[in-house]
């Protein structure tokens, strides 16, 4: 648990540590991924996530953005203006989270994070890098819908679509920004967006965590989705 003094929140988090620590020190700091769970979900509740990057070696803090005594998220009216609150606040507990575990974690590289998010918890993290200048060298999303994908060639961005609903216009990229970014859009049939957790089938969390695999090790399963 970590305190927000400025908002007086406590943030959970649960970090999972690589499989190798030991090999993680001061002069060769570990990478370390941020993930943020889907609104509702809890932020322990993706597992399949956590095993996969610390299989790579990451650091793997899982936050947990909705608290008790939060205003609900807006379901209706202009949802992007509607939710802004919602995701700087949890930009903002990112921010808070990487400050702190940098200072009490020198053997990891807080500097170049991870940003790794499911549905809102994928908005929250791509908008710590569009509006918060997080830090990021890697966006890994999952079905996330509503915040544009950074347009920076400094970061790296997996997004993995479901197949019940679409992303608002602008989000993804289009084909033309896939050749000129380091994107990786994945689109995944008979994927439910709200399967995309521990309680989703066995073959979903696979292809999940094999496109994950892949993606941090330097490949794309799939390029073949755009932004309609």
């Amino acid at each position: 648990m970590l305190r927000d003094t400025h908002t007086q929140r406590d943030i959970p988090v649960h970090i999972s540590y690589p499989q190798h620590a030991s090999l993680c020190t001061n002069q060769s700091p570990c990478p370390v991924a941020l993930l943020s769970s889907g609104y509702g979900v809890a932020y322990d509740n993706y597992s399949f996530i956590s095993d996969t990057l610390t299989a790579a070696g990451y650091l793997v803090v899982a936050v947990q953005h909705e608290l008790p005594g939060d205003p609900p998220l807006a379901v209706r009216g202009d949802l992007y203006q509607a939710r802004s609150e919602n995701w700087q606040r949890g930009a903002s507990s990112l921010e808070l989270v990487r400050g702190e575990l940098q200072q009490q974690m020198p053997n990891y590289k807080f500097t170049a994070i991870t940003l790794v998010g499911h549905s809102n918890g994928g908005d929250i993290s791509a908008w710590y890098i569009n509006h918060a200048q997080a830090p990021a060298q890697q966006l890994i999303t999952l079905d996330h819908r509503r915040v544009p994908l950074p347009r920076l060639k400094t970061v790296s961005v997996l997004s993995i679509r479901g197949s019940d609903f679409s992303a608002d216009e602008g989000v993804l990229y289009t084909a033309e920004e896939l050749t000129q970014l380091n994107g990786c859009i994945i689109q995944l049939a008979d994927a439910k967006h709200n399967d995309m957790t521990d309680f989703g089938p066995d073959w979903l969390k696979n292809a999940l965590a094999n496109s994950i695999h892949a993606f941090v090790a330097g490949e794309c399963l799939s390029n073949a989705a755009s932004a309609e």
